[in-house]
């Protein structure tokens, strides 16, 4: 049984994303910073007749993140899929964006993946074969998000990571690639303090070409098919998944 290890999986795209796997004969691993919620989603996968366990990971401890993989590796061998989904946007203005919460979300939406990364490498290098995938945005390939310039320059950094991880190891067998979703109705994006709110998100269904905004499937779907092997010759590619926004605003 192939093993996949989730970040922030707990809720959003990372729970269908671990329910997606779960469905698709995966062991998944759940790890979230939320204990209650993770949990849930590892014991949900169970319930459906699927494989899952549950470890707390706050991707911001190398130490934890390594400990993670270790424990995983030792029980289950080489990990085959590392999903880099963990991440937040906080809506804070430039007059207010202190270096420690510049810093703070870079240290979770960037750097947190090249943790993971970095940890799950040596044994899938040893296996010849491994997948990565890592979660960008609309706002880091495209588009610039006024009060979120932190958010939009580390989803930026994810493309140049997937690329950089996807030639470096390349030689070894293992595939890196990213996705940016577009307006999926998630948590993060339906937060009036932080995000659009659920007026707005709504509203930006009439200029989506597919007139409707995403769920969290609509990524899980496309995560899934990156780790297969569908996608045995696509490396180094962010995926935009947004029902036509880019292309349609013109």
């Amino acid at each position: 049984m192939k093993t996949v290890l989730i970040t922030g999986a707990g809720i959003g795209i990372g729970r269908s994303t671990a329910l997606a796997f779960g469905a698709a004969g995966y062991h998944v691993i759940v790890t979230d910073i939320l204990e209650a919620e993770g949990s849930k989603v590892a014991i949900e996968i169970v319930a459906g007749g699927g494989s899952a366990d549950f470890h707390s990971l706050d991707v911001r401890s190398t130490e934890r993140c390594n400990e993670v993989v270790a424990l995983v590796e030792k029980q289950y061998g080489a990990i085959d899929c590392l999903v880099n989904n963990a991440g937040i946007a906080h809506k804070i203005p430039l007059s207010e964006l202190t270096d420690a919460k510049w810093d703070h979300t870079f240290d979770i939406d960037l750097k947190g993946m090249m943790r993971l990364a970095r940890a799950v490498a040596p044994a899938m290098k040893a296996k010849k074969s491994g997948s990565m995938i890592c979660m960008s945005s609309i706002m880091g390939v495209a588009y610039g998000w006024d009060d979120h310039i932190h958010y939009s320059a580390a989803k930026s950094g994810v493309v140049g990571l997937v690329r950089g991880l996807a030639v470096e190891l390349g030689a070894h067998g293992i595939r890196v690639n990213g996705i940016a979703p577009g307006y999926i109705r998630t948590a993060q994006a339906l937060s009036v303090e932080h995000s659009v709110g659920p007026e707005a998100l709504e509203a930006a269904a009439a200029y989506i070409p597919l007139k409707r905004i995403g769920e969290p499937d609509d990524i899980a779907d496309v995560v899934v098919f990156l780790a297969s092997q569908g996608a045995r010759y696509l490396t180094g590619q962010v995926i935009t998944v947004d029902g036509g926004l880019l292309v349609g605003r013109y």
